[in-house]
């Protein structure tokens, strides 16, 4: 990764840190029950790891997924990117049914079971409007690239949503690609291992190939070997944060 790149990715984590340093000397919180019951030091770390995941989880993993997306040779790329598509009315009932179904506890097919039956659906000529916001967009290519950036533990309705937007997008553009992305896997290395359950029956998060944990997530965004750069950038920040927490407390 070239060396400008890396120096954005290196700002983003070091300023998420120093900037929810800032945030906590601002911003006391009365919390009788818990100072009752806790160290002073317990309480003050909770409140550190909450404001940084707050704040990490949101504005800094979609500014880095830009940059990385840049760095491995997108010509374009942007956050909160909102799009107009036109579909078949036909086709969007058919989307709107296959959500209702898993609401409803429907068994989730594999992505491309389902965007085959819901291309077999009767057309019907008459076109519907929809405005999809896409957490990042990146064209590499030629190609647009959508992704919807979640928590790593997402929940049901979080990933519904984000699902009839992706099938809406790819109807829209057949030459488009829709990703679903977790930034890590919080529960190991490999992919197989994520068991976080309550998402679990909108996509199949262990095999659908739109589904994007971890390694997946950041080598699709820049390249094979992704992941790990931006771990090792991570690391290079840590050690002058991790030297600035301890004198906090």
């Amino acid at each position: 990764m070239e060396a400008q790149y890396r120096a954005i990715i290196a700002d983003e984590f070091r300023n998420c840190v120093l900037n929810t340093i800032r945030r906590l000397d601002n911003a006391e919180t009365y919390r009788p029950f818990h100072a009752a019951l806790l160290s002073d030091e317990a309480l003050f770390w909770s409140r550190f790891e909450r404001s940084f995941s707050t704040s990490f989880g949101q504005r800094v993993i979609e500014e880095i997924s830009k940059v990385v997306a840049l760095a491995g040779g997108a010509t374009e790329a942007s956050r909160q990117k909102q799009t107009e598509i036109r579909i078949d009315s036909g086709i969007d009932a058919a989307i709107n049914a296959h959500m209702n179904s898993l609401r409803a506890g429907s068994s989730a097919h594999s992505w491309d079971v389902t965007v085959a039956e819901i291309s077999r659906a009767p057309r019907t000529g008459v076109l519907v409007t929809h405005h999809v916001i896409s957490d990042l967009w990146w064209v590499k290519d030629g190609i647009n690239n959508f992704m919807s950036i979640k928590t790593v533990k997402p929940n049901i309705d979080q990933t519904a949503v984000a699902k009839q937007d992706m099938l809406r997008l790819l109807f829209a553009d057949p030459t488009c690609r829709v990703y679903f992305g977790l930034y890590y896997n919080p529960y190991g290395e490999d992919r197989t291992t994520y068991a976080h359950n309550p998402p679990m029956g909108i996509f199949n998060f262990r095999a659908d190939p739109v589904v994007l944990i971890g390694r997946d997530y950041w080598d699709t965004l820049g390249g094979e070997g992704t992941y790990d750069i931006v771990l090792e950038i991570a690391q290079e920040v840590g050690a002058d944060t991790r030297a600035r927490l301890q004198d906090l407390y």
